[in-house]
């Protein structure tokens, strides 16, 4: 398994959670959710550095979290930027550039375990771009307003999570057309396919799961607690 930089974009300040603090640094038991996140990461053989983009007036808060942490693997802390996207973007910045593989997580996403890290960081070292995630197994309708336009196949339809892995270079390269053309995507896999290039799929986990309000939080402890 080649080595790989971790891209954590952690930038945002959670509106949909509430409260002054965002999310990533609430406790998630007795850690903020944001060092356990990244815990996964440091521990991990195949990582050879983590960058995290914190909100621009959180970078010094974010340091001394993750300090301890910086122990176990090489890791940067960066001002991230007002989309998710541009926070990747600014944290490719800081990675070396004879990176082979990123790796791109969510920070609030601390269930996240070392076999999906690993089936995903493989996928991507055999075809250039992977991500995880589950079949959807419930009926999906298109909606406009409060009209059914249509039913959608769902045997084709999958919800994503991260991590997300892609050869370094390609993964650059599709920033930089995204900038270039004003697209914002939703992921960065999103990106990579506007690329042409095919992204790999590989089964997720139910629990790894991106917290976002205080029930997803709630959820998150209880499934930790198993």
């Amino acid at each position: 398994m080649p080595r790989a930089t971790v891209v954590i974009p952690a930038g945002g300040v959670g509106a949909r959670f509430g409260g002054r603090t965002p999310k990533q640094f609430v406790r998630f038991g007795a850690t903020p959710i944001l060092a356990v996140t990244v815990g996964r990461f440091a521990g991990h053989p195949a990582v050879a550095a983590v960058v995290v983009a914190a909100p621009p007036l959180f970078v010094a808060r974010t340091r001394r979290i993750l300090a301890p942490l910086a122990r176990r693997v090489p890791l940067i802390v960066v001002a991230g930027g007002r989309t998710r996207q541009d926070s990747v973007w600014l944290a490719l910045q800081a990675v070396l550039d004879d990176a082979a593989v990123v790796v791109v997580h969510d920070g609030v996403r601390p269930l996240i375990t070392r076999r999906l890290i690993d089936a995903v960081v493989a996928a991507a070292a055999e075809t250039g771009a992977a991500i995880c995630g589950l079949p959807i197994t419930e009926t999906v309708k298109r909606v406009r307003g409060d009209l059914v336009e249509a039913t959608l196949d769902r045997s084709e339809l999958w919800t994503v999570q991260t991590p997300q892995a892609f050869r370094a270079d390609l993964l650059r390269e599709a920033h930089e057309k995204a900038r270039r053309d004003g697209v914002v995507g939703t992921d960065d896999a999103m990106l990579v396919e506007r690329l042409g290039h095919p992204v790999r799929v590989v089964r997720g986990l139910l629990e790894n799961i991106k917290i976002t309000t205080p029930e997803d939080l709630r959820r998150a402890q209880s499934l930790r607690r198993r």
